[in-house]
């Protein structure tokens, strides 16, 4: 998912989100009022088994799901195949784009240092086999290498003051062969070089730990040779597909003309498995949609698996953008299921592009009031599937845990990561939400007075770029 980690601080006011005409929250005659809610939640959740879910997951996250690549294709196919078992007619709606292809293949090695290497790519490196002599470069900056003479060296150069893409340029434009750079800090770089360039040479990343030892090795005058390695990368038009299963209502003759979509992107970041981002929200909507299938409904219900939302949120705004008007105004609800699996990120919010409640807000503040006796809290976000609904003026909200795992966009988003409890808890929030809104004489949610409770979400975006 292309978003920032947040952190959720809860307002003081405790309130209440929106409920179903049928549901009161007065005490008295409490038997005949209680029994509505939970007629019609049950016949939902009780049929919500995370134990799919999470087998579901199990096969998507086998491998990194890249937009545009085979992997891609195939998590397509057997995504179509599962809404197919569930008896849904699927469409496949292919799309084009200008974009990355990260490298299927990415190797280091150091003649001369005897440590393990786990390089990573950036994006928008480009392929190439490039091998010299080892050189440190400081940070990469135009005034470090003035005196130097890179010619068909590997320069290797420490995270930090200026882009990526400049450290890379700037080597390059000294005659090196291939780029290293390590990290300024503990962990992984996760970077990218902003956009293609014809003037990059093969560039890969490393942990601060490998890059210092590397140094070390250096500059107590051993003579080290890299090689780099780089395959599969390339920009350019690539094709990815969004997956529509549509749940027709039950009668006709009481159809409201209405649509609700429930949805999660299935492509993942290169290198990562994708367990939680978002196997977990896409595993979660092909149950939602199975045991949807056969319950009555009076509004249609379409389930929506979207592609490339890691580049940039394009199977979801190529989706929108080509509704037609008289869709644009029968689509009424946007469920966005992003990330909602993992056993270390925080709690459940809703995050709505505005920051406002909204119809999808007051639905799911409602039934997770019901099942676990507090309404989940919203707050403000974007950077997912529920954005270009948003701006099409379509009530829209994510559904995600926060704040995020530390696997976030890393391979260790895998299977092993994911809760069942959490699967199931945003299964039955949203499938009950969904119903409240679907089912037969529903007449929607009524606001209920007083202020609802409310997610101060503070963003901050990974630094990809320095």
């Amino acid at each position: 998912m292309k978003k920032p980690f947040l952190s959720i601080a809860l307002a003081s006011t405790l309130a209440f989100g929106a409920i179903g005409t049928q549901a009161v929250f007065a005490q008295q005659a409490g038997t005949e009022q209680e029994q509505p809610l939970k007629v019609f939640d049950h016949k939902v959740i009780k049929h919500i088994n995370a134990e799919n879910i999470y087998n579901n997951i199990a096969y998507l996250s086998k491998t990194p799901r890249v937009a545009g690549t085979e992997a891609e294709d195939n998590a397509v196919k057997y995504i179509k195949e599962q809404f197919e078992s569930y008896g849904y007619e699927v469409e496949i709606q292919p799309f084009q784009y200008y974009g990355y292809t990260p490298p299927h293949t990415v190797q280091l090695s150091v003649a001369g240092y005897d440590g393990e290497l786990k390089p990573a790519s950036f994006t928008y490196t480009v392929s190439g086999n490039a091998s010299g002599d080892l050189v440190y470069a400081g940070l990469g900056k135009k005034e470090e290498l003035t005196n130097m003479d890179l010619t068909g060296k590997i320069a290797l150069i420490k995270r930090g003051d200026i882009s990526f893409a400049d450290k890379v340029l700037n080597a390059a434009e000294k005659g090196a062969a291939g780029v290293i750079i390590f990290n300024n800090t503990s962990g992984d770089v996760n970077g990218t070089l902003g956009g293609a360039n014809d003037q990059y040479v093969p560039a890969v990343a490393i942990t601060q730990a490998e890059g210092e030892a590397l140094l070390t090795k250096l500059n107590s005058g051993s003579k080290l040779t890299a090689s780099v390695k780089i395959e599969g990368a390339r920009t350019g038009e690539s094709t990815s597909h969004n997956v529509i299963a549509t749940k027709k209502p039950t009668n006709k003759q009481k159809d409201t003309n209405k649509v609700i979509v429930v949805g999660a992107h299935h492509d993942s970041v290169a290198g990562a498995p994708g367990a939680n981002d978002d196997a977990s929200g896409t595993a979660t909507t092909l149950e939602l949609a199975r045991v949807l299938k056969n319950v009555p409904t009076d509004t249609e219900i379409r389930f929506v698996t979207f592609g490339a939302e890691e580049l940039g949120l394009i199977g979801s705004t190529y989706y929108v953008n080509n509704l037609s008007d008289e869709d644009k105004e029968r689509v009424i609800a946007n469920f966005n299921l992003d990330m909602v699996g993992s056993r270390d990120a925080g709690d459940l919010v809703l995050l709505t592009l505005d920051g406002k409640p909204n119809l999808v807000t007051e639905l799911a503040q409602a039934s997770s009031e019901r099942l676990n006796g507090a309404p989940t809290p919203y707050g403000q976000g974007g950077r997912s599937d529920h954005v270009p609904f948003a701006e099409a003026g379509i009530p829209a909200a994510l559904f995600i845990h926060s704040p995020s795992e530390p696997w976030y966009h890393t391979p260790e988003d895998s299977i092993d990561k994911i809760s069942k409890e959490k699967l199931q808890d945003v299964a039955e929030i949203v499938g009950a939400a969904v119903y409240d809104l679907a089912r037969f004489d529903s007449m929607g949610p009524k606001p209920k007075k007083g202020p609802k409770v409310k997610a101060d979400a503070d963003m901050y975006f990974e630094q990809a770029v320095r």
